[in-house]
């Protein structure tokens, strides 16, 4: 249902975008199905490449942080969120060619959204900062360091298939990596996080009161998207509970 005036922001608002599919191409020869969300109006001010939780347990390009990400960011921040759907993951926009494969050859799916947003013109996606959640952070870290990436952040990490070589090139590397740690979280807490995490000197852990692992209830996905903002566009946090304007509110 389309609606205008001024409206409180809920989980199922979708503000005003650009949307388009699209289909990144991997190296080994796959084909990734995937969405761009872009400002309606203006160019964007930052590119965020989400990279989504474990495939294997339910995790997709729909992942609710994340489309709750592409339904708001476009309008509130000036932000092109950019989703995909890794090898073997299917969601309503379809099925990316191939197979999960532990992480391994997920790398040239990092690789292909990387291009795709470095390459992209019309506009241009800049300042271009990896998104991960839960296994995505994993695949950020593993593959993401890329010098087409501004940095990291990552929700929810269990440094599950990373290794510390990873955290270590990081840290060479000095680009900024953000982890958002839920206080209850089922893999990783703030405190051994900001162990686990202490090796990278330019790392900030944010240990976020009373969320879990998926980041369930519209109070933690606020919190989130707020640290998301802040860090890839400061001006623009934290991000306003209102719009005035035509919304529109998406199937639950």
């Amino acid at each position: 249902m389309n609606v205008v005036g001024v409206q409180e922001i809920r989980a199922n608002t979708v503000l005003p975008a650009r949307r388009r599919d699209i289909e990144l191409h991997t190296a080994d020869g796959l084909r990734l199905v995937g969405e761009l969300a872009l400002p309606f109006e203006r160019d964007p001010v930052a590119t965020l490449v989400t990279l989504h939780p474990l495939p294997t347990h339910g995790g997709f390009m729909d992942s609710h942080v994340f489309k709750k990400a592409s339904y708001r960011l476009p309008a509130l921040a000036d932000i092109a969120v950019l989703r995909f759907n890794t090898r073997g993951t299917t969601s309503p926009r379809g099925t990316s060619e191939g197979s999960f494969h532990d992480a391994r050859d997920e790398r040239f799916d990092v690789a292909a959204a990387i291009e795709f947003a470095r390459a992209a013109r019309d506009p241009e996606l800049v300042n271009r900062w990896l998104l991960g959640w839960s296994f995505g952070t994993d695949l950020a870290l593993m593959y993401g360091n890329d010098p087409a990436v501004q940095g990291a952040i990552l929700l929810s990490p269990p440094l599950k298939f990373s290794r510390p070589e990873h955290l270590a090139g990081w840290a060479r590397s000095g680009k900024p990596l953000v982890a958002l740690v839920p206080e209850l979280d089922d893999y990783l807490r703030p405190d051994e996080a900001a162990a686990r995490f202490s090796s990278v000197p330019q790392s900030r852990v944010v240990g976020v009161e009373g969320a879990k692992h998926l980041w369930v209830g519209e109070n933690f996905v606020r919190r989130a998207l707020d640290e998301i903002v802040a860090t890839v566009s400061p001006g623009a946090a934290p991000l306003p509970t209102t719009w005035d304007g035509e919304v529109i509110d998406a199937p639950r």
